[in-house]
């Protein structure tokens, strides 16, 4: 059920072989009911909030999620030790499984408010942001950044960071292979453009054999992720798991060694409908949960048709959730209800 209720904490620390990476905009409540939907056992991820929001802004609306999303991180973007130690004790208090800091957001708006992958050049502040979450939660304490930022970009500069973060307490690094370049390229440009390094990842390992290492940045099959598995802890995915979401469908079958929790994509939509009507009766407007949906039949059949019949009828007033029946049945259901292959 939909709620802000706090719930008891994980008796261990969730599983990140397989994270879905948070993005703003993009892993709202509304796909991650989806997502979690496809597996029982990837880590979801939040969109980054940021202290302030939390702090002064409406913090029960930031934070609220449904108990079917758990295992669940909060990511926290901020730079101020106690800000960060207060939310970090707020994450605890609504359930979530994880508290990690967002140190790999490139955008102009963070970098004004000394938070994001500009805290890659202020190493001993990330610590001791670090030091306080840690010691304000008995939730684990992550931190996700970059391999560089422009001007502090080498080998020395990254491993500098690391060991000066685990030494505040950090066992768990979410590596995205990028540098960030924070002069001249926009946050679209610096998901693409500087190249992806994962053997600087796989060393990380190697060096910090004690700590757990999770690769982030351009993967997009199994494939690469069972290579990735090799040499480091766990793998997380971030557009491609959100553009082609049944992808999540093999996550269980394919990383932990249990069944598929749905056999078709129809399966999973339908199951969908009853969290749709509450959140439309809520006075969520259909177009907030049904972007999240369009990917569902990527590369299938009537897929095309189903985006726009979706796109051309979930904005309307009134829109409800025949739009979405509607729309299903413009994609032929399989009459083999085995899963497809992921």
């Amino acid at each position: 059920m939909r709620g802000t209720s706090p719930h008891p904490a994980s008796p261990k620390e969730p599983s990140r072989r397989f994270c879905v990476a948070p993005m703003m905009d993009w892993t709202t409540s509304h796909y991650r009911f989806l997502a979690r939907l496809l597996s029982r056992n990837a880590l979801l991820y939040t969109e980054m909030v940021t202290t302030g929001a939390l702090i002064h802004g409406d913090t029960e609306r930031f934070l609220r999620h449904d108990s079917t999303e758990y295992p669940l991180a909060l990511q926290l973007g901020g730079g101020d030790p106690q800000e960060l130690a207060h939310c970090s004790k707020l994450a605890e208090q609504f359930g979530f499984d994880e508290v990690n800091l967002n140190v790999g957001c490139p955008s102009d708006r963070v970098q004004n408010n000394m938070i994001g992958a500009c805290l890659m050049g202020h190493p001993d502040k990330v610590a001791d942001s670090v030091r306080a979450m840690i010691e304000a939660t008995d939730l684990p304490v992550t931190v996700k950044h970059r391999i560089g930022i422009d001007g502090r970009e080498s080998w020395d500069d990254l491993c500098e960071f690391v060991e000066k973060v685990s030494e505040a307490g950090c066992r768990t690094f979410i590596v995205h292979a990028r540098i960030a370049i924070l002069e001249g390229l926009s946050p679209k440009e610096n998901r693409d453009i500087p190249p992806l390094k994962y053997d600087w990842v796989y060393r990380l390992k190697t060096k910090y054999p004690h700590l757990e290492i999770i690769i982030n940045g351009g993967i997009k099959t199994f494939e690469e992720c069972d290579e990735h598995l090799r040499h480091t802890d766990g793998v997380m995915l971030g557009r491609e798991a959100y553009h082609n979401p049944w992808l999540l469908a093999g996550v269980d079958p394919a990383f932990f060694g249990q069944s598929a929790p749905v056999e078709t994509r129809h399966q999973t939509l339908r199951a969908m409908f009853p969290f749709i009507q509450s959140e439309l009766e809520r006075g969520v407007f259909l177009t907030h949960i049904s972007r999240h949906l369009l990917g569902l039949f990527h590369g299938q059949p009537g897929g095309r048709q189903f985006r726009r019949y979706i796109s051309e009828n979930a904005h309307k007033t009134g829109a409800g959730l025949e739009v979405i029946q509607t729309a299903l049945e413009k994609v032929r259901e399989p009459e083999n209800r085995a899963i497809a292959e992921a």
